[in-house]
């Protein structure tokens, strides 16, 4: 069986490696090519270029690289010709990826499925319509996507998300992460100011001005930050004026198991955590470590996505609890006046955000098979039927 996988970005990296376990398990000659991070790399793929050259978001930041990913897509698609896989997985980014499949579809039959559903149920609900045309199959991470994919004609399954079955640090582990840190019982706030060096560069400033009010009114806390691979030396940089130096965490000075567990400890220690949008907030609900979300962008990407809008969070925990439990602060409100305060108050009160985050996992499918397995599953029931 030979499988053809793309994925554009860190979390996509992490849905990719799962789904490749998965396959291994229940097609033990499966056989991977495409374009994936280190993590997909490690299960048996060599990349066909970095995978972090697709991370870019937002409309003014995507202009200015048009043109190398528009070659990067054709590249791509040539690719999965000379291929010819039984199946193309492209795993979420959907701006490169269906464009990919598109091309793909245009000269060929090859059978295409998208991992990841694009959030048509938040904004520009059309483009289920429009995927319709070059995606056979959808295999969605939150429950209730699945009957926007199938009224359009693609067969879609809920598979779960793989946050659920990644395993959290034991207390021993997290007690000797703030021990070898010199953070003892102090109170920890854990900062992700993203994984893409765009939003690293936009979010990384004001979050240290965030950290700046916060010492002023509890002088005891220490910060971790936990760094992406491909941008950690950008963090290191920009850290480097905080007043308040914190913990940077670089995965490339160490083993990837250790780096993996490293992180898991952190998360699992901190208090109270300030992250950019997006599946980060899962990864913290696991761990039960309560959040705030802020999150900025250029001028006209904001004004182009705030009218699009359908939906009024774009908090994960938000959107799967059916709460509001989680600030968030974006766009005009993304200003370290505002989520200082906020940061407070979710220390002072962690307890209001944990009974959402806990109905987050089980509605994720915690408990259940894998969702790798469970997409792997999916993947080759789609094939043969």
């Amino acid at each position: 069986m030979n499988v053809f996988l793309v994925a554009g970005e860190m979390s996509g990296d992490r849905l990719g490696a799962a789904l490749m376990e998965g396959l291994k398990e229940v097609a033990p000659d499966v056989r991977f090519s495409g374009v994936g991070g280190p993590l997909m790399q490690a299960q048996g793929m060599q990349s066909l270029f970095p995978m972090d050259e697709l991370s870019v978001m937002g409309i003014a930041e995507v202009l200015p690289k048009y043109r190398h990913l528009k070659r990067r897509m054709h590249q791509t698609a040539e690719a999965v010709l000379a291929a010819q896989p039984d199946v193309l997985i492209t795993i979420d980014s959907p701006d490169f990826c269906l464009r990919v499949a598109k091309e793909v579809k245009a000269k060929s039959n090859i059978r295409t499925v998208h991992y990841v559903a694009p959030s048509v149920w938040a904004w520009r609900p059309k483009r289920a319509v429009k995927m319709a045309r070059v995606i056979d199959q959808v295999l969605a991470l939150l429950p209730f996507e699945p009957p926007y994919m199938e009224a359009v004609g693609m067969r879609c399954d809920f598979v779960g998300h793989p946050v659920v079955s990644e395993p959290v640090a034991p207390e021993g582990e997290v007690q000797a992460f703030r021990d070898d840190h010199g953070i003892g019982d102090a109170p920890l706030l854990i900062a992700l100011p993203g994984s893409r060096r765009g939003e690293v560069s936009r979010l990384t400033p004001a979050f240290g001005e965030v950290v700046e009010k916060l010492v002023a009114a509890k002088p005891d806390l220490r910060v971790v930050l936990p760094a992406a691979g491909p941008v950690a030396g950008l963090v290191k940089e920009l850290v480097s004026d905080w007043a308040h130096a914190p913990v940077v965490l670089d995965p490339n000075d160490v083993a990837p198991d250790v780096a993996l567990a490293r992180k898991r400890a952190a998360f699992r220690a901190a208090d109270v955590a300030l992250a950019a949008s997006g599946t980060v907030s899962l990864e913290l609900a696991a761990n039960a470590t309560p959040m705030v979300i802020a999150y900025d962008m250029s001028w006209l990407s904001w004004q182009i996505m705030s009218r699009a809008a359908l939906i009024d969070t774009v908090t994960l925990v938000n959107l799967v609890s059916d709460t509001r439990v989680v600030p968030e602060f974006l766009g005009p409100s993304f200003k370290p006046e505002n989520i200082a305060p906020a940061i407070l108050d979710v220390l002072g009160n962690p307890s209001a955000q944990t009974e959402a985050m806990a109905l987050t996992m089980q509605r994720l499918g915690q408990g259940a098979e894998r969702p790798g397995l469970r997409a792997a599953r999916a993947v080759l029931e789609g094939l043969e039927g």
